[in-house]
Protein backbone atom coordinates (compact mmCIF):
# COMPACT_ATOMS: atom_id res chain seq x y z
CA UNK A 1 0.00 0.00 0.00
CA UNK A 2 1.28 3.72 -1.19
CA UNK A 3 2.09 5.86 1.50
CA UNK A 4 -1.05 7.92 0.43
CA UNK A 5 -3.32 5.00 0.64
CA UNK A 6 -1.80 4.89 3.89
CA UNK A 7 -2.36 8.27 5.06
CA UNK A 8 -6.00 7.87 3.74
CA UNK A 9 -6.97 4.76 5.77
CA UNK A 10 -5.68 6.22 8.92
CA UNK A 11 -2.87 3.72 9.08
CA UNK A 12 0.53 5.10 9.35
CA UNK A 13 3.71 2.73 8.75
CA UNK A 14 6.64 3.64 11.05
CA UNK A 15 9.83 4.69 8.66
CA UNK A 16 12.96 2.17 8.60
CA UNK A 17 16.41 4.37 8.92
CA UNK A 18 17.33 3.38 5.22
CA UNK A 19 13.85 5.22 3.88
CA UNK A 20 14.93 8.60 6.13
CA UNK A 21 17.37 9.78 3.09
CA UNK A 22 20.10 10.89 6.10
CA UNK A 23 22.78 12.80 4.51
CA UNK A 24 26.50 12.06 5.05
CA UNK A 25 28.28 13.95 7.59
CA UNK A 26 30.42 15.31 4.55
CA UNK A 27 27.25 16.31 2.28
CA UNK A 28 26.11 18.13 6.13
CA UNK A 29 29.38 20.03 6.11
CA UNK A 30 28.43 21.15 2.04
CA UNK A 31 25.07 21.75 2.48
CA UNK A 32 23.75 25.58 3.01
CA UNK A 33 22.57 25.97 7.06
CA UNK A 34 19.47 28.09 8.71
CA UNK A 35 21.22 30.75 9.28
CA UNK A 36 21.10 30.12 13.01
CA UNK A 37 24.12 30.04 15.60
CA UNK A 38 23.66 28.93 19.08
CA UNK A 39 25.97 29.84 21.75
CA UNK A 40 26.33 28.06 24.99
CA UNK A 41 26.78 30.46 27.94
CA UNK A 42 28.66 28.25 30.93
CA UNK A 43 26.51 24.94 30.30
CA UNK A 44 27.88 22.63 32.89
CA UNK A 45 26.71 19.51 31.35
CA UNK A 46 27.89 17.25 28.82
CA UNK A 47 24.56 15.41 28.22
CA UNK A 48 23.01 18.99 27.70
CA UNK A 49 25.56 19.68 25.18
CA UNK A 50 25.30 16.96 23.20
CA UNK A 51 21.76 17.31 23.41
CA UNK A 52 21.86 20.71 21.89
CA UNK A 53 24.46 19.26 19.36
CA UNK A 54 21.66 16.50 17.48
CA UNK A 55 19.07 19.30 17.75
CA UNK A 56 21.35 21.78 15.70
CA UNK A 57 22.30 18.87 13.48
CA UNK A 58 18.43 18.07 12.90
CA UNK A 59 17.77 21.75 11.86
CA UNK A 60 20.90 22.02 10.10
CA UNK A 61 21.78 24.59 12.59
CA UNK A 62 24.62 26.93 11.27
CA UNK A 63 27.33 26.05 14.18
CA UNK A 64 27.47 26.14 18.12
CA UNK A 65 29.45 28.73 19.69
CA UNK A 66 31.08 26.88 23.50
CA UNK A 67 31.85 29.83 26.14
CA UNK A 68 33.33 29.36 29.32
CA UNK A 69 32.84 26.33 31.66
CA UNK A 70 30.79 24.19 28.46
CA UNK A 71 33.12 21.63 27.34
CA UNK A 72 33.63 20.69 23.85
CA UNK A 73 34.11 17.79 21.57
CA UNK A 74 35.42 15.02 21.73
CA UNK A 75 34.18 13.76 25.13
CA UNK A 76 32.55 10.13 25.15
CA UNK A 77 29.65 11.74 27.59
CA UNK A 78 29.02 14.71 24.88
CA UNK A 79 29.06 11.88 22.24
CA UNK A 80 26.52 9.20 24.40
CA UNK A 81 23.62 12.27 23.36
CA UNK A 82 25.00 14.03 20.42
CA UNK A 83 24.85 10.36 18.61
CA UNK A 84 27.81 11.94 16.33
CA UNK A 85 26.22 15.28 15.69
CA UNK A 86 29.39 16.24 17.44
CA UNK A 87 31.00 15.71 14.23
CA UNK A 88 28.33 17.52 11.70
CA UNK A 89 27.58 21.03 13.10
CA UNK A 90 30.53 23.20 12.94
CA UNK A 91 31.38 24.35 16.64
CA UNK A 92 33.87 27.19 18.01
CA UNK A 93 35.43 28.07 21.97
CA UNK A 94 35.29 31.48 22.83
CA UNK A 95 36.43 31.92 26.54
CA UNK A 96 33.55 34.16 27.12
CA UNK A 97 30.26 34.54 26.08
CA UNK A 98 30.87 38.24 25.53
CA UNK A 99 33.55 37.25 23.20
CA UNK A 100 30.94 35.35 21.57
CA UNK A 101 28.42 38.21 20.57
CA UNK A 102 31.28 40.75 19.92
CA UNK A 103 31.97 38.54 17.19
CA UNK A 104 28.16 37.55 16.19
CA UNK A 105 27.72 41.62 16.13
CA UNK A 106 30.53 42.05 14.02
CA UNK A 107 29.36 39.25 11.23
CA UNK A 108 25.90 41.17 11.54
CA UNK A 109 24.14 38.98 13.57
CA UNK A 110 20.50 39.94 15.48
CA UNK A 111 21.90 38.49 19.11
CA UNK A 112 18.85 37.13 21.20
CA UNK A 113 19.68 35.80 24.80
CA UNK A 114 16.88 33.13 25.89
CA UNK A 115 15.74 34.31 29.20
CA UNK A 116 13.15 35.41 31.59
CA UNK A 117 14.16 39.43 31.54
CA UNK A 118 11.84 42.38 32.27
CA UNK A 119 10.77 43.61 28.74
CA UNK A 120 11.33 40.05 27.06
CA UNK A 121 9.95 39.12 23.78
CA UNK A 122 7.82 36.06 24.15
CA UNK A 123 8.41 33.23 22.07
CA UNK A 124 5.44 33.33 20.37
CA UNK A 125 5.86 36.93 19.23
CA UNK A 126 8.83 36.35 17.87
CA UNK A 127 7.16 37.07 14.39
CA UNK A 128 6.63 41.17 15.26
CA UNK A 129 10.27 41.11 15.26
CA UNK A 130 10.83 41.38 11.42
CA UNK A 131 14.41 42.18 11.71
CA UNK A 132 15.28 38.71 13.59
CA UNK A 133 13.71 36.28 11.11
CA UNK A 134 14.73 35.84 7.42
CA UNK A 135 12.29 36.83 4.25
CA UNK A 136 12.91 34.40 1.89
CA UNK A 137 11.76 32.34 -1.66
CA UNK A 138 10.95 28.84 -1.17
CA UNK A 139 14.49 26.98 -1.11
CA UNK A 140 15.69 23.67 -1.69
CA UNK A 141 16.56 23.12 2.02
CA UNK A 142 13.23 24.20 2.68
CA UNK A 143 11.72 21.73 0.57
CA UNK A 144 14.33 19.15 2.92
CA UNK A 145 12.74 20.14 5.95
CA UNK A 146 9.29 19.73 4.92
CA UNK A 147 9.60 16.44 3.05
CA UNK A 148 11.03 13.31 4.21
CA UNK A 149 11.24 12.57 0.36
CA UNK A 150 14.32 14.66 -1.02
CA UNK A 151 16.30 13.80 -4.13
CA UNK A 152 18.87 16.63 -3.57
CA UNK A 153 19.77 15.35 -0.73
CA UNK A 154 19.79 11.78 -1.16
CA UNK A 155 22.02 12.43 -4.55
CA UNK A 156 24.44 14.50 -2.05
CA UNK A 157 23.24 18.06 -4.05
CA UNK A 158 24.41 21.18 -2.79
CA UNK A 159 21.31 22.70 -0.89
CA UNK A 160 20.93 26.49 -0.76
CA UNK A 161 18.97 28.85 1.16
CA UNK A 162 18.09 32.04 -1.12
CA UNK A 163 17.15 34.97 0.64
CA UNK A 164 15.53 37.63 -1.63
CA UNK A 165 17.55 41.13 -2.07
CA UNK A 166 15.64 44.13 -1.05
CA UNK A 167 15.34 43.90 2.52
CA UNK A 168 13.71 46.55 4.55
CA UNK A 169 16.76 48.36 6.03
CA UNK A 170 18.07 47.07 9.10
CA UNK A 171 16.67 43.42 8.52
CA UNK A 172 19.62 41.16 9.48
CA UNK A 173 18.71 37.54 8.27
CA UNK A 174 21.16 35.99 10.59
CA UNK A 175 20.53 35.36 14.22
CA UNK A 176 22.31 34.25 17.25
CA UNK A 177 20.81 32.90 20.23
CA UNK A 178 21.95 32.32 23.65
CA UNK A 179 21.43 29.84 26.02
CA UNK A 180 22.90 29.80 29.70
CA UNK A 181 24.13 27.98 32.75
CA UNK A 182 21.69 25.14 34.14
CA UNK A 183 21.36 27.15 37.45
CA UNK A 184 22.29 30.74 37.05
CA UNK A 185 21.29 31.20 33.43
CA UNK A 186 22.53 34.08 31.08
CA UNK A 187 25.17 35.97 32.91
CA UNK A 188 23.55 39.34 33.01
CA UNK A 189 26.61 40.98 31.22
CA UNK A 190 25.66 38.84 28.07
CA UNK A 191 22.36 39.92 28.30
CA UNK A 192 23.09 43.78 28.16
CA UNK A 193 24.78 42.96 25.06
CA UNK A 194 22.33 41.16 23.36
CA UNK A 195 19.82 42.65 20.71
CA UNK A 196 16.43 41.11 23.11
CA UNK A 197 15.62 38.69 25.31
CA UNK A 198 13.32 35.71 23.77
CA UNK A 199 11.46 33.95 26.77
CA UNK A 200 9.08 31.05 27.03
CA UNK A 201 5.75 31.03 28.29
CA UNK A 202 5.19 28.81 31.15
CA UNK A 203 2.38 28.34 33.74
CA UNK A 204 3.15 25.68 36.02
CA UNK A 205 5.16 25.74 39.44
CA UNK A 206 8.77 25.62 38.18
CA UNK A 207 9.02 28.19 35.58
CA UNK A 208 11.88 26.71 34.12
CA UNK A 209 13.46 23.94 32.14
CA UNK A 210 16.10 22.14 31.05
CA UNK A 211 18.42 23.90 28.82
CA UNK A 212 18.03 21.17 26.51
CA UNK A 213 14.52 21.16 26.38
CA UNK A 214 14.71 24.81 26.01
CA UNK A 215 17.12 24.84 22.82
CA UNK A 216 15.03 22.47 21.13
CA UNK A 217 11.97 24.73 21.06
CA UNK A 218 13.80 27.77 20.38
CA UNK A 219 15.76 26.16 17.38
CA UNK A 220 12.43 24.55 16.09
CA UNK A 221 10.53 27.67 16.26
CA UNK A 222 13.31 29.31 14.52
CA UNK A 223 12.89 26.73 12.01
CA UNK A 224 9.09 26.87 11.81
CA UNK A 225 9.08 30.44 10.96
CA UNK A 226 11.82 30.35 8.77
CA UNK A 227 9.74 27.77 6.93
CA UNK A 228 6.62 30.00 7.31
CA UNK A 229 8.26 33.10 5.83
CA UNK A 230 9.53 31.53 2.63
CA UNK A 231 6.25 30.19 2.02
Amino acid sequence: MKSEELAASGSHRKLRTIEMNRISVEEFREAEKLPLIVVLDDVRSMYNIGSVFRTCDAFRVEAIYLCGITACPPHQEIHKTALGAEDSVRWCYFETAEQAVEQLHQDGYFVWSVEQCEGSTKLQDLSTHPQSLPKGGKSDMLSALNSNENPSLREGHRVGVSLREGHRVGLKARVGVIFGNEVKGVHQEVIDMSDGCLEIPQFGTKHSMNVSVTAGIVIWEFARRFLLSAE
